[in-house]
């Protein structure tokens, strides 16, 4: 994914998750008050190799497009690997994850005249010796439908196939009255849907005192904002879902019933060689209970194709694990390995094999996805209506393309009168 938001002068270059879609926000009110008026600021992504290689193209291009502006970049492939964007003859300055949300970072960089030297252009950090996450204020960003708020960072858990807790550190969670916090002033401003995000979002609430879990904040979030309309999750780990999040699933009308699950793989061997912590059994297991809890719910799925040591009879059982969970929102990654981790040293599968089940995977979900969307055909539904005025959300995140405009940012009754060529439903507003 990615993402230009520019303002009168700093650029951001968002690449990759929702966490950096945030961060980039405050990054660019911070570029902005230090007076950097020429900067770029490409906050990149490590999650795969063409990640990686995605922003080094980038970096190109911008600086073909901008020969003159200061390029700054950060994000977790620069924190990974700060040497070779350093290396980059487009490259002024590397700043790492850490030092990214700092204010005096910025600063510093303000008063500093281009750096001529290869070491004097890294400011990268020991991400493993982080201990906090700090709240940022974040104003409405590209529309006032949807804003994600920070609720925390890291991770502690070591899948074999994952490079992220190496360039995002430790798990550490906001406290939860600073997230409340920037709800309160976000729905203060007109925002319709809040969207609680994270890299571990079901991990938060360990390194604080009391009996903190995703769950609690979630419930003190709709106590204590009565005014937020919709609030959404980002991924979850569904071992981890505490007992207070089963609870709001089921009774909170305001979170939304769509949930995103980080499975990866649906055959219990290779869920045990990426170092998973849950069964196939646990997976369904835990879908049939949220689906009791909440009819209708719509549930989504991370989905690895093509890992280390897969044969086809494995990877059949993640191609069933799409009805057998009843996933209809499918992300799909084929298997890419990342220097460092314990599965790029596995026995890997062929690239062209990887290829074709990731092919199959998503025309898996294309399938799911479509007959839950003609189930809607017919219906009268709310939608988060974006900024082009002519699209929007539904409360189970189906996409929806509307006949007239409506006012961008608003929740507009829908009849939904049909589907697209493109996967997406088609709707009047009443």
């Amino acid at each position: 994914m990615s993402n230009i938001t520019a303002t009168r002068e700093p650029t951001v270059v968002t690449l990759g998750c929702r966490l950096n879609g945030y961060e980039s926000e405050a990054m660019r009110a911070h570029a902005k008050s230090a007076g950097l008026e020429d900067a770029v600021i490409v906050n990149t992504c490590a999650v795969t190799a063409q990640a990686v290689r995605q922003a080094s193209q980038t970096i190109r291009r911008l600086r073909r497009e901008r020969p003159s502006a200061r390029i700054i970049v950060t994000g977790c492939a620069a924190q990974i690997a700060p040497e070779h964007f350093a290396g980059l003859a487009e490259v002024d300055h590397v700043i790492g994850n850490a030092e990214k949300m700092l204010h005096k970072t910025f600063a510093h960089l303000a008063e500093t005249a281009r750096p001529t030297q290869h070491n004097a252009r890294v400011q990268v950090g020991d991400i493993m010796a982080a201990r906090q996450v700090h709240a940022h204020r974040i104003d409405p960003f590209n529309c006032r439908a949807r804003a994600w708020v920070q609720i925390q960072n890291g991770c502690d858990h070591r899948c074999t196939f994952c490079i992220i807790p190496y360039g995002r550190g430790p798990s550490r969670s906001v406290p939860p009255a600073d997230v409340v916090a920037q709800v309160r002033h976000l729905v203060e401003a007109g925002t319709a849907e809040i969207v609680l995000t994270g890299v571990d979002i079901t991990s938060y609430g360990a390194d604080l005192s009391g009996a903190l879990r995703l769950g609690t904040l979630v419930r003190r979030v709709l106590r204590d904002v009565p005014e937020l309309k919709r609030l959404r999750l980002s991924s979850i780990d569904s071992i981890e879902a505490d007992a207070d999040l089963l609870v709001a699933i089921a009774d909170e009308p305001r979170l939304m019933p769509h949930l995103h699950l980080s499975l990866q793989a649906g055959d219990d061997l290779i869920l045990k060689r990426m170092k998973r912590r849950h069964t196939r059994a646990d997976a369904i297991r835990f879908c049939q209970r949220v689906r009791r809890l909440r009819p209708g719910i719509a549930l989504g799925a991370d989905l690895i194709a093509g890992f280390p040591t897969e044969t086809e009879a494995m990877f059949a059982r993640s191609l069933d694990i799409v009805a057998d969970c009843g996933l209809s929102h499918l992300h799909v990654f084929p298997f890419s390995p990342r220097t460092g981790t314990p599965a790029a040293r596995m026995p890997q599968v062929a690239k062209p094999e990887i290829k074709a089940r990731a092919a199959r995977l998503r025309a898996a979900g294309d399938d799911a996805l479509r007959t839950a969307l003609a189930g809607q055909i017919g219906r009268t539904t709310t939608v988060a209506v974006e900024l082009d005025g002519v699209s929007g959300r539904t409360p189970e995140f189906c996409h929806v393309q509307l006949a007239t405009p409506v006012a961008p940012g608003s929740l507009a009754a829908v009849h939904i009168t049909g589907l697209t060529d493109r996967l997406q439903l088609r709707g009047t507003a009443l």
